[in-house]
Order: C-alpha cells, then sequence, then structure tokens
C-alpha cells in the first residue's frame, strides 16, 4: 500500500480526524488528537499529518527537513527563535513473526522492562491497525521464585491471536512495521488531568499549537520557527538536522516533564508537582540552560505571575540538547508541562499547568527582541 493511503487509512481508523473540536473545549480536542496518534521513533507520519493539518492554517509557510521534521514560520523579521518539540513517542518495531504466529518486538526509546508486560499494542501493519498484547505467565504456573522478578524484554512476544505466519501475515503484519502502545486519552474522572499516552512529548506539541494560535492575531518581533522534531526517543536525531536547517539565534524546547509528587522516597530524581505549574530544567543529563535565558524565563514568569518550577533531573535527554550545539552555539532552554509516568502506556497532565505553559511561553516570545536576544547571545566578560 502506498505510504500516503495507508496514513489516511490509519488515521481515519483511530479517528484522528482534525478540525471536529467541540465547541465546548477546543484544547482538549487537540490534546485528544495529540495523544491518540501513533507515530513512533522513524515512522511518524500519522502524527506529522495531523500536526500538519493544526498548523497549516496558521503558518506563514511549512517546510520538512532531511529527517521528516516540520518547520512552520510565523514572521517575516527579527530574531531567529526557534521553538521545539518532538512528535515521535516510545513504542517498538516487530523484530521477527514465529512459526505459531507470535511476534518479538525491538523497543523504540527508553522502555522499562517491567512496563512492558500485559500491555495492550497496536502494531501498524499493510492492512492497518492491529490490535496485540504482551502476555503474562500464568500465576498458577510460575514458581513463587519467579513471582516478584521482572520480564526480561527479550522474553516477551506480542500475540494478536494469529495461529500461524502465515496467518499474522495475512492480517498485514511484516518484520520492520511500527508498534504503538494502544492507550486512549482520557479526561480523569471528571478532574482537571487529562490521561494518555505519549505525553513526551504531544504535550509539547499541544503547547505549540496553542501558542500557535495565540500569535497568529498576536504582535511579536521575531522570526519564529515552530519546529516538530522526529526520532527524539533514539537519539535527539531530528533537532540536530532541524537545527542545522534553521540556524536560529536561541532556541526553546517544549517537552513533557517529569514529576516526584508520586514515589516521594527519592526526592534528589526529581522535584516537580502535578498542578504547580510549568518547570524549567537548570541541568539535564544532555544539556546545561544559557544562564541569562534561564534568568530572561524566570524573570518573564515572576513578571507575568506565572508559577515556574525548577528541576534537575539526571537520565534526561531533550532536542535542546542539539540546538545549542548547532549554528556555532546557540543560547537555548528546556520547558516542560509536567507530567507523571512517562516513558509508560499512561501518562497523567494537568490542565492548569499546560495552560500556564502556553501562557509563560507566548509571553516570552513577545518579549524577546533584537536587543533582548544579543544581551543572552553576548559573553563579553
Amino acid at each position: 500500500m502506498a505510504m500516503n493511503t495507508r496514513v489516511s487509512s490509519l488515521v481515519c481508523l483511530l479517528g484522528l480526524t482534525v478540525g471536529t473540536a467541540g465547541a465546548q473545549d477546543q484544547t482538549i480536542e487537540t490534546l485528544r488528537q495529540l495523544a491518540d496518534a501513533p507515530g513512533p521513533p522513524g515512522f511518524e507520519e500519522p502524527i506529522r499529518k495531523v500536526m500538519v493539518d493544526l498548523m497549516k492554517p496558521l503558518a506563514s509557510s511549512i517546510r520538512f527537513d532531511g529527517m521528516g521534521s516540520i518547520i512552520a514560520a510565523q514572521g517575516s523579521g527579527g530574531p531567529r527563535i526557534m521553538v521545539d518539540a518532538h512528535m515521535d513517542e516510545l513504542g517498538g518495531m516487530i523484530r521477527r513473526i514465529t512459526p505459531g504466529g507470535l511476534m518479538t518486538m525491538q523497543m523504540l526509546g527508553g522502555w522499562l522492562d517491567q512496563a512492558l508486560v500485559d500491555q495492550r499494542w497496536i502494531i501498524i501493519g499493510s492492512k492497518g491497525p492491529v490490535h496485540a498484547v504482551t502476555g503474562i505467565r500464568d500465576i498458577h504456573i510460575v514458581p513463587p521464585d519467579e513471582r516478584t522478578r521482572v520480564y526480561d524484554r527479550n522474553g516477551l512476544f506480542l500475540d494478536a491471536g494469529a495461529k500461524s505466519e502465515a496467518e499474522a501475515r495475512a492480517m498485514g503484519i511484516s518484520p520492520g512495521d511500527p508498534v504503538v502502545p494502544d492507550s486512549p486519552f482520557q479526561v480523569l474522572n471528571g478532574t482537571d488531568n487529562y490521561l494518555g499516552k505519549a505525553w513526551d512529548d504531544r504535550a509539547g506539541c499541544a503547547v505549540v499549537i496553542e501558542a500557535m494560535r495565540r500569535l497568529a492575531t498576536l504582535p511579536h518581533s521575531n522570526q519564529i520557527f515552530w519546529t516538530i522534531t522526529t526520532q527524539e526517543e533514539v537519539g535527539l536525531r531530528g533537532a540536530h538536522s532541524a537545527a542545522d536547517t534553521i540556524k536560529p539565534e536561541v532556541g526553546i524546547a517544549i517537552e513533557g516533564g517529569i514529576t516526584g509528587d508520586v514515589f516521594r522516597g527519592h526526592p534528589e530524581e526529581t522535584q516537580a508537582v502535578l498542578g504547580a505549574g510549568p518547570v524549567i530544567f537548570l541541568y539535564d543529563s544532555s544539556a546545561m540552560p544559557n544562564r541569562k535565558f534561564a534568568q530572561f524565563v524566570k524573570g518573564t514568569a515572576a513578571a507575568g505571575k506565572i508559577p515556574l518550577q525548577v528541576d534537575l533531573v539526571q537520565g534526561y535527554g531533550d532536542d535542546s540538547a542539539e540546538i545549542q550545539k548547532s549554528n556555532g552555539g546557540v543560547p537555548s532552554v528546556n520547558i516542560l508541562v509536567p507530567a507523571r509516568y512517562t516513558h509508560s502506556h499512561n501518562g497523567i497532565i494537568n490542565r492548569r499547568d499546560f495552560d500556564q505553559t502556553v501562557d509563560l511561553l507566548v509571553t516570552l516570545l513577545q518579549k524577546l527582541d533584537q536587543s533582548t536576544v544579543a544581551r543572552i547571545r553576548d559573553f563579553t566578560p
């Protein structure tokens, strides 16, 4: 099947039509569309289509780099500002099909082994979505000394109900097909918390859409390049090529963050709390922000009475690391929507956090001008 036909079929089958936002809350519909859209690293076609359809009415131009990242422009003068969110999500791909019709899976991105067992998945096959599950050994036969062990990912199989390799292939499954979590978006029991997969980084993608909507009619002094990158989860690859294409003067990455408000026994891992506002990272294992730029973010948040959490996290990488190494060096920061349970089937974000992240980003982009960017970029002793 041709790729464009395959993507259109998948989008329709998964209910990802764009432009059907309910009258009560366009933002919820945007978050639903983005969270539910499939798109693991290297297989971003479905989420790319959703993003392009949402961005096109708001941008003066849209283009793509050689890695498939989206670059949408707003503004024709002033400093070149790169605002980045990545569209890929954690997932996998079919490695092989066994004679009995089960499938092994190559994981894409940073999965914990304990997050993989007894989960539902969607295989993006040539004939459309195929539902499958990673099974689990029955408690009745597992020896007592094995019941608390973590299952190794290399011992797991995807079960789509096929009885043979030929039957699996007849479903449209073949080695190399992408796999994503089967975890639909849900407003969590009438609260302002939203459950879904892929908040890392579909929350950031949604922040970009909402900020674009506002800045389409608000004044600013910049050339903004709204950049939706590919393959972040397998090495920040898309941000590298996108930054080389844009050649920004400063960069802002928008990410899905990490909270420490559930597993409180490890206070040094992360300090962020769900519902307490957006986060700025002062350190992660891939990047340290430009100090003047970070101070500018803090001052802008304080002046706008926007709560801002600060955090330092090890074992976390983000696109700002590649942006800041491009174009001879680019002052960059990473701003995050706090999220519980990232890199799993089911994450939670808070609506107030999301809205305040949009507020912060829009205010930053309105306050950035040529003199402010020049000051941030000035390293004269």
